[in-house]
C-alpha cells in the first residue's frame, strides 16, 4: 500500500497539471531503460540521418539518473494541439503548401515549457528538499518511453504515442523529481491489425511495424535534414513544406476537430514563401516552430512542392528563386523548373546556366539536369 504522502503528492501534481491545460499526467519510477540494444542497432543502421545528436549522450538516454542523480520519479504530461482544420483538395490549382498542424501558433517549446516550469516550481514546494527539473523535447530524454511507462498512451504503428481520447495530437513533456511517486501501468496496445498509417505513408518510411526510417520521413526531410533532398524522394513530398501529418490523419484514433483559424498559416501560398527575404521570413515566422528549418530549408521545400504542383503559374516565382543567395534554394528551384517544363521554364534555366547562379557546381549540375528533363518533357508532348 502506498503511503499517504505519495498519494497526496500525486493528486496535487495531477490537479495542478489539469489546471494548466494538460490533458494527461502520469508517473513512473526511474530505472534504466531496457532499450539500449534497440537504440544501438537503430543508430548503427544509420537511421538518424543527419540527426547526429541522437547518438550522443547514449548512456544518459538509457538512465536519466546520470543527468539528475537524486531523481526517483518521472512525471509525464500530454499537452493537446488541434489538427489541421481541413485538407485542401486543389492545392495544385491554388499553389498552396502544407505545414504540420503542431507548428501553428507560438513554438510549443515556449508555450508548454512555461507551464512545465510553473509545475516544476509547484512540485519543488510539495515537500522539504523536493527538487524538480523539466524537459520539453530537450535533453537526452526518451520522451515516448517515459510517456508509455506512465500510461499516457501506447506505441502506435506510426511510432507515436496514441491515447484513446486524444489520439496522437499532443506534445510530451517530463518533470524529473526526487519525490517518490506511484508508477502507473503502461497502456495496452490498441492498434490491432490496423495498417492505415503504414499504407498511407507517401515515402514508405514506416517500413517495419512500430519503427520508422527518418531518412525517408517527410517530417525529417523537411525539417531536420539540412542538405539537398534526395531527387528520388522529392516527388513524394506532395505539398508538405514543413513536417507531415499523413500517418496521424489516417489514424482511426484521431477524431479531434481542427481549428478553422489555422487554415491560412497551415496552407501558405507557395509563390509568397519563395519570395520571402530574410527579414520577411523572420517577421512572418519568428516565435514559431518554423524557425527550426530556417529560411533556406523552408524555401528549399517550397521549391520542391512547387515542382510537384504541375502548375506552371509557379514558374515565375521559381525563376526568381534561381537567383537566391542560397545555393540549396537555387538547386531545388532548378529541379522544380525542369519538372514543370514549358518555354518560360526552359528560358529561365538557360539564363541561369550562363549567369552567376550556376557558379556552384551542385547548382550547375541541377540546372543541366533540369534542362534535359524540360527538353525530354517537351519532346514527349509533341
Amino acid at each position: 500500500m502506498l503511503c499517504s504522502a505519495i498519494v497526496d503528492h500525486a493528486r496535487a501534481i495531477h490537479a495542478a497539471a489539469t489546471e494548466l491545460g494538460f490533458i494527461r499526467c502520469g508517473f513512473s519510477v526511474i530505472e534504466p531503460l531496457p532499450r539500449d540494444r534497440f537504440l544501438r542497432d537503430w543508430l548503427d543502421e544509420g537511421r538518424p540521418g543527419e540527426m547526429a545528436y541522437l547518438g550522443r549522450r547514449f548512456h544518459e538516454r538509457m538512465d536519466p539518473r546520470l543527468l539528475f542523480p537524486r531523481a526517483r520519479s518521472v512525471v509525464s504530461f500530454a499537452h493537446a494541439y488541434p489538427p489541421a482544420p481541413s485538407i485542401l483538395r486543389d492545392w495544385q490549382g491554388e499553389l498552396r503548401g502544407r505545414i504540420a498542424a503542431y507548428a501553428w501558433g507560438r513554438d510549443y517549446h515556449r508555450v508548454v515549457g512555461k507551464r512545465l516550469s510553473h509545475l516544476a516550481g509547484q512540485i519543488s514546494r510539495l515537500a522539504p528538499g523536493a527538487e524538480a527539473r523539466y524537459y520539453i523535447d530537450t535533453g537526452p530524454i526518451l520522451e515516448r518511453e517515459w510517456g508509455y511507462r506512465a500510461g499516457l498512451g501506447w506505441f502506435g504503428r506510426n511510432t507515436m504515442l496514441l491515447d484513446q481520447r486524444a489520439g496522437s495530437w499532443f506534445f510530451l513533456g517530463e518533470i524529473f523529481t526526487n519525490l517518490d511517486l506511484p508508477g502507473g501501468p503502461p497502456a495496452a496496445d490498441r492498434c490491432g491489425a490496423c495498417r492505415r498509417c503504414r499504407d498511407a505513408c507517401p515515402t514508405g518510411a514506416l517500413d517495419i511495424d512500430y519503427q520508422i526510417d527518418p531518412r525517408r520521413c517527410i517530417s525529417y526531410l523537411t525539417i531536420e535534414h539540412r542538405s539537398a533532398i534526395p531527387q528520388e524522394i522529392r516527388p513524394k513530398l506532395g505539398n508538405w513544406v514543413f513536417g507531415c501529418d499523413t500517418c496521424q490523419e489516417v489514424c482511426p484514433w484521431n477524431r479531434t476537430p481542427g481549428d478553422p483559424a489555422a487554415f491560412e498559416f497551415l496552407n501558405p501560398q507557395l509563390p509568397a514563401v519563395l519570395d520571402l527575404e530574410p527579414s520577411a521570413f523572420r517577421a512572418r515566422y519568428q516565435g514559431t516552430a518554423l524557425t527550426r528549418t530556417k529560411r533556406v530549408g523552408l524555401l528549399r521545400n517550397a521549391a520542391v512542392v512547387a515542382g510537384n504542383s504541375a502548375n506552371r503559374e509557379a514558374v515565375p516565382a521559381l525563376g526568381r528563386a534561381l537567383s537566391d543567395p542560397e545555393p540549396l534554394v537555387r538547386r531545388h528551384a532548378a529541379w522544380a523548373l525542369g519538372r514543370l517544363g514549358g518555354p518560360l521554364a526552359s528560358t529561365l534555366l538557360e539564363r541561369a546556366r550562363h549567369s552567376a547562379a550556376s557558379t556552384d557546381p551542385a547548382v550547375r549540375e541541377e540546372i543541366e539536369r533540369a534542362l534535359e528533363e524540360a527538353r525530354d518533357g517537351a519532346s514527349n508532348r509533341s
